[in-house]
C-alpha cells in the first residue's frame, strides 16, 4: 500500500511541478501562493504552526496570528511553484546584499559554512551562489519519506545535477565534510528540531539546536557566515549575507559551542520577528510542553 501511494504522489507531485514549469515564473508564484492561503489554512498542520507562533510570540492578537499564518502558507505554496524557475530566480530576481563576501571567498580560497533558516525561499542559496558568482556551494536537506518525490525535488533543487546536495544522515554527514575537505562551501539551515543537539534558548524557550554549522566551522577554520533570504514582492528576493561570526577568539582557542549556537539563535530570532509570516512555523520546534507553559505565562 505504501509503494503505491508513494508512485501516486509522485505522478501528482510530478504532473504539478510540469503545470508550474510551463507557466510564467509570476504566474507560477502566484499560483501556487493563491493554492497555499487558500487550502493551507484548513490543515490540521496549521494548529501545530498556530501553537507555534502563540509560545514564540504571545503578544500577538488572535487576528495578526491568523495573518501570519496565512502569508506563511502563500509563501510556503509560492516555494513550492517556484522549483522549476530556481535558475531564473537566481539569475534574475534574487539581488545580494554585500556580495563581496561571495567574492572574496573565490578570490581569496577560502571555504565558508554558510548557515540560515526556513525563510522567503530557502532554495535559492547555492544556485544564486552558482549562477551570479561561479562559486560552488553544497547544500543539505531533510529528505520527504516518499523517495519519489524526493528525487523529484532534487532534480529542480540541485539544477539537474550542477549543485551538489547531502541529506541530513550520517552518510550525508560524511559526505559534507568531504567537500569542506575538498575546498567546497556549504549551506545549512539551522532552525529545525535537531534532538541530539543543546537545549539553546530560541524565543525565549529551550530549544533543541543542531550545532553542526558551528562544529564545522571551527573544525575545518572556515568561515561561519550568516545568510537571509528575504521575499521582497512576488516571486523576488534579497539574499543578505551579514558578516562572518568569529569561531576562535584573539588566542586562536575556540569559543564555546553554545555561545556560536545562542548568538546564531538569535539572529534567526530577530529575522523571523522582522517577517514573521515569511517564516516555516510548521517544525516542531519547541517540545508541547515549554509552549504551554509559555501560553500560561502569557
Amino acid at each position: 500500500m505504501k509503494s503505491l501511494r508513494y508512485r501516486l504522489e509522485g505522478v501528482l507531485s510530478a504532473l504539478l511541478m510540469a503545470i508550474f514549469r510551463l507557466m510564467p515564473l509570476d504566474m507560477a508564484s502566484g499560483t501556487g501562493g493563491f493554492l497555499g492561503r487558500s487550502i493551507g489554512p484548513r490543515l490540521a498542520a496549521s494548529r501545530k504552526a498556530l501553537r507555534n507562533l502563540e509560545g514564540a510570540m504571545p503578544d500577538l492578537t488572535a487576528a495578526e496570528r491568523a495573518v501570519i499564518i496565512k502569508d506563511m502558507w502563500d509563501n510556503l505554496g509560492r516555494v513550492v511553484a517556484e522549483y522549476p524557475h530556481l535558475e531564473t530566480i537566481a539569475k534574475k530576481r534574487t539581488t545580494v546584499e554585500n556580495a563581496h563576501i561571495f567574492q572574496s571567498l573565490k578570490q581569496s580560497g577560502q571555504t565558508a559554512v554558510f548557515f540560515g533558516a526556513h525563510l522567503g525561499n530557502w532554495e535559492i542559496w547555492a544556485a544564486t551562489a552558482l549562477i551570479k558568482y561561479d562559486t560552488q556551494v553544497d547544500i543539505t536537506f531533510r529528505a520527504p519519506n516518499n523517495p519519489i518525490v524526493d528525487r523529484l525535488i532534487n532534480h529542480y533543487r540541485c539544477l539537474n545535477g550542477r549543485i551538489s546536495a547531502h541529506p541530513k544522515s550520517p552518510e550525508g554527514g560524511r559526505k559534507i565534510m568531504g567537500a569542506l575537505k575538498s575546498g567546497r562551501n556549504i549551506a545549512i539551515l539551522i532552525d529545525q528540531k535537531y534532538n541530539e543537539g543543546q537545549p539553546i534558548e530560541f524565543f525565549n524557550k529551550p530549544a533543541m539546536t543542531n550545532p553542526i554549522a558551528a562544529q564545522l566551522a571551527q573544525k575545518y577554520k572556515c568561515a561561519l557566515i550568516p545568510g537571509q533570504c528575504i521575499r521582497t514582492k512576488g516571486a523576488n528576493f534579497i539574499l543578505k549575507l551579514h558578516d562572518a561570526i568569529p569561531t576562535h577568539d584573539a588566542n586562536d582557542t575556540p569559543i564555546p559551542l553554545e555561545i556560536l549556537m545562542k548568538d546564531s539563535n538569535l539572529l534567526l530570532e530577530e529575522w523571523i520577528k522582522e517577517r514573521p509570516g515569511q517564516w516555516l512555523w510548521l517544525h516542531k520546534r519547541w517540545d508541547s510542553a515549554q509552549l504551554k507553559e509559555k501560553n500560561d505565562q502569557a
